[in-house]
């Protein structure tokens, strides 16, 4: 890919695309192991242990997955700066809600809060995890009771209800975000036609609902079995 491709203005949207199409298989797989959790404990400990000691996910898969959310974040900020450099007087005497949706106008937003949420995420998660690991070695993967420790630490987080609600809070503004970033990311890539762009935009319609529908399922499950 030439550096010259990667500069332009529509170069900048298929890299955006494609690291939003990784991201959305990401997120899609997140999702079911997440979902795991409240189907069965033993499953979620076993997927877990698999997924934290599997070297080709710990050192390949994981660093390109961290690459891959800068990588987006930091294309859709400069996309966005672009955009406006580009047309600051038609903003001003158009009306951007009857030409746009507010998804459209706002994916810079929603992209920097959900950006903030996985900071959250990763010292929830990722952070001690990595401690637990590398800093104090201990690799078995196990608590005190010698019994797998994921299940017992995601439970540990979904006792606060502050934190619960604002996990709850950025599936909202993630689904904001997916709603008009699905869809978008097929039309960068040119994959417009009159047949399929239709059920393209319903099945990202369904996605962008449901995946964080599905996760905002799983905190207050979870808290809800805390609670008694």
């Amino acid at each position: 890919m030439s550096q010259g491709f990667s500069k332009s203005s529509v170069g900048r949207k298929i890299l955006m695309a494609l690291s939003g199409f990784f991201l959305l298989i990401f997120l899609l797989q997140h999702f079911v192991i997440n979902m795991l959790s409240v189907i069965s404990a033993d499953a979620f400990n076993d997927v877990s242990f698999f997924m934290g000691t599997n070297p080709l996910i710990q050192y390949l898969m994981q660093p390109v997955l961290l690459f891959g959310v800068l990588f987006h974040f930091i294309m859709g900020i400069t996309l966005e700066r672009q955009n406006k450099a580009a047309r600051p007087i038609q903003y001003a005497v158009n009306n951007p809600s009857f030409n746009s949706s507010w998804m459209s106008r706002n994916m810079a937003i929603t992209g920097l809060t959900i950006f903030l949420f996985l900071a959250l995420h990763f010292y929830d998660f990722w952070f001690p995890e990595i401690k637990t690991k590398f800093i104090d070695g201990d690799m078995t993967e196990l608590n005190a009771n010698g019994e797998f420790r994921f299940y017992e630490e995601l439970l540990h987080k979904f006792t606060n209800p502050i934190r619960v609600g604002i996990y709850c809070l950025a599936f909202v503004f993630l689904s904001l975000h997916l709603m008009h970033g699905f869809q978008s990311a097929f039309q960068s890539v040119g994959l417009n036609h009159r047949k399929y762009t239709p059920i393209i935009k319903k099945l990202g319609t369904l996605y962008a609902v449901a995946i964080p529908a599905g996760f905002i399922f799983i905190a207050l499950y979870h808290f809800l079995i805390n609670a008694h």
